[in-house]
């Protein structure tokens, strides 16, 4: 059995691992790797054939482990996609906003008569999205899956975002029984909607995200406590605005509830409430088509003051006329708009005419990959560029970590502590500081850990 790194390795984006037991080859994700400025020309480069994998196992629907999908289809994968029935509906319209935003770069009119486009060409387009939908096959949650006479497949609940799961692969290799554990990313416990990571099972191998490695999320406020502090700041005490960069699958819904928590309780006045993004109705359609699968405390507000994700003051915006009504809409107002990195979709609106408004806050619930706009913000740039103009920052930048998504240090070993004693923990999808703080806390703690490079092979 061997197993090769060829994506998320030292990094965070991308997240790509081939398995091989004989001859049969599972990928385990195909996510895209958007850290470098030609991350389309970078993503259609398979260091294998594409023809040659005979199964993938999606973890969850992001797009840094989904999205480079539609290229290994376009390029001649033929076989199933194994993933839970919520990750097969939000990978859906994930891959064709992926499209969307292809065309938007590659420009919408063609250079030339021949049809040339004047920007990068899309990796894939609606078509190969559509063959692409057509190789999900779902699987339940804790329902071992026969994938042929000698492996087995398990998917086990890790919260991060609805459907989200841990692959357990129980495999026969010439008579020896191995297991090994896919994390995929790891949620946190007592997260808005979402339910807690279950404990994963004794295996011989884990391959680990390693997100927040090193790194410990706040615990001295609560999630209602830090939004009641920002909206105070940003639309009370001075009739501005905040604007949330947020994910439209998983992080809005989630920020949702929580709004709906604090307005329901009468913790602030009334303030107008806007989810700017349709992909996040989308999406929000999905976690009520599988309300089963949200946790307890969401089930009982459902039963007791009705749907999480309505509630008085809250607007969804569909149009693009709607949306420009937002950026005239005076008053204050909390305004919550994809994408959260800043890459993409109407947040860049939003960006462009309040980024040097002095009465404007915006706040980060999330990751920022190196290299994006958010990221930039992040990192202080006096100046940045939105719509191929460059723009003074005058608006406040805020961050909190109390709605990422992701356990921090003490979760991720905590989850790679419940699977026993493995041969070996692989550290992947993270950044240098994060892997290499976590492999030393798990080398302390007896565990032999691996740090793998793009590429690296290791027979299991």
């Amino acid at each position: 059995m061997k197993l090769t790194f060829w994506g998320a390795a030292q990094q965070v984006t991308g997240s790509m691992h081939l398995l091989e037991i004989g001859h049969y080859k599972i990928l385990i994700d195909c996510g895209l790797d958007y850290e470098k400025e030609t991350y389309q020309e970078e993503n259609q480069q398979f260091p294998f054939d594409p023809a040659s994998i005979n199964l993938v196992i999606l973890t969850h629907a992001h797009i840094d482990h989904s999205g480079n999908l539609p290229t290994l289809v376009r390029m001649g994968f033929d076989g199933q996609v194994l993933c839970t029935p919520p990750t097969a509906d939000l990978t859906s319209i994930l891959l064709f906003d992926s499209v969307e935003l292809f065309l938007r770069k590659a420009g919408r009119k063609p250079r030339t008569k021949r049809g040339n486009f004047s920007g990068p060409k899309p990796l894939y387009l609606h078509k190969h999205v559509m063959d692409t939908i057509d190789r999900f096959v779902t699987i339940a949650f804790n329902k071992p899956f026969k994938i042929n006479g000698d492996i087995s497949l398990t998917f086990v609940p890790v919260g991060h975002l609805l459907g989200a799961a841990a692959a357990i692969l129980t495999i026969n290799d010439n008579g020896i029984e191995k297991k090994i554990a896919f994390t995929g990313d790891i949620g946190r416990e007592n997260y808005p909607v979402l339910v807690n990571p279950e404990p994963l099972p004794e295996v011989d191998y884990v391959v680990s995200e390693a997100t927040y490695g090193g790194r410990m999320h706040t615990k001295d406020q609560t999630i209602e406590e830090r939004l009641v502090q920002e909206i105070t700041e940003a639309c009370i005490k001075s009739p501005g605005r905040l604007i949330i960069p947020a994910f439209s699958i998983g992080r809005t819904q989630s920020l949702v509830f929580a709004l709906n928590q604090i307005f329901t309780k009468k913790l602030l006045p009334p303030i107008q409430i806007f989810v700017d993004s349709p992909m996040a109705i989308q999406a929000t359609e999905i976690y009520r088509k599988h309300h089963n699968l949200v946790n307890q405390e969401a089930k009982d507000f459902y039963q007791t003051m009705g749907d999480e994700f309505e509630f008085e003051h809250l607007a969804y915006v569909q149009t693009m006329k709607e949306s420009k009504d937002v950026s005239n809409y005076f008053d204050p107002c909390i305004i919550i708009s994809s994408a959260g990195m800043l890459e993409g979709g109407r947040i860049q609106d939003h960006l462009y005419y309040n980024i040097q408004n002095y009465y404007c806050t915006i706040l980060f619930i999330g990751y920022c990959a190196k290299g994006t706009l958010g990221y930039k913000l992040l990192s202080g740039a006096p100046i940045v560029r939105i719509k191929d103009r460059e723009m003074m920052v005058y608006a406040t930048i805020r961050q909190t970590d109390l709605l990422s998504g992701h356990g921090d240090h003490n979760d991720l070993v905590k989850t790679i502590k419940q699977t026993g004693q493995p041969k070996k923990v692989f550290l992947v999808h993270g950044e240098d500081k994060s892997l290499q703080s976590l492999s030393l806390a798990l080398q302390e703690e007896g565990f032999n850990v691996e740090v793998p490079e793009r590429g690296a092979v290791f027979e299991l």
